[in-house]
């Protein structure tokens, strides 16, 4: 069954603890985008905002690091409350299998993620000590961006190289432009975690919203 993850970077700031209870109540997971205005041209939120989510979240929080320098902080947001925790390849480099056995060894669910400019395979050296990967299908940075249709193979590549290495158990996680019009494709090509802002918090009926992901 594939897991929706709404992305509180959408979410209503002012009116935060409705949006959490919109998917305490409707979704699987809290995603939450953390960037530091250097690996990304953006800010969004850090410790604080994390914390405060975890004290009336009900679903586990996936904290998808879009920094420089991940090793310094993961340790924290583990204590934040992250369940879920994944940085970028392109931050990491060759030290990735390090930082992922050492958020696993936090007890947290370890992930690498990459951007659309990434060849998927610069990961597969790192896809036995990973809990799952994050297939960017926007650019990391911004909330709104369209669904790069590319991702589709991309998907598909890193799902055949799970299936080759026998890791059925490793999860591909999808975040940009994802809703109710590409998530049955999206399951199709291999992926299990959809992430999903804009196409949640932005429509009329969030709930609705996050059934049709789930039963595309």
């Amino acid at each position: 069954m594939v897991l929706i993850a709404p992305s509180l970077l959408a979410a209503d700031f002012l009116h935060l603890e409705k949006d959490v209870e919109t998917v305490n109540s409707h979704a699987d997971i809290f995603h939450l985008d953390v960037m530091d205005g250097s690996f990304v041209p953006n800010i969004s939120f850090g410790f604080p905002v994390v914390s405060a989510v975890a004290e009336i979240a009900l679903k586990p929080l996936d904290v998808h690091l879009m920094i420089v320098n991940p090793e310094k902080y993961v340790e924290r947001f583990a204590k934040a409350g992250a369940s879920f925790i994944s940085f970028h390849y392109e931050a990491a480099g060759s030290a990735s299998g390090e930082l992922l056995s050492r958020i696993k060894s936090l007890g947290v669910k370890a992930g690498i993620a990459i951007n659309p400019d990434c060849p998927v395979e610069d990961i597969f050296p790192y896809l036995l000590q990973a809990d799952f990967v994050l297939i960017m299908s926007v650019f990391a940075g911004f909330g709104g961006q369209k669904f790069i249709p590319e991702s589709l193979e991309r998907i598909s590549k890193v799902k055949a190289e799970l299936e080759r290495m026998e890791l059925n158990d490793v999860a591909i996680e999808v975040d940009g432009g994802v809703g109710p019009a590409n998530a049955r494709a999206l399951k199709d090509a291999g992926a299990s975690m959809l992430v999903a802002g804009s196409s949640v918090f932005k429509a009329p009926d969030p709930a609705a919203a996050i059934k049709a992901m789930r039963e595309a």
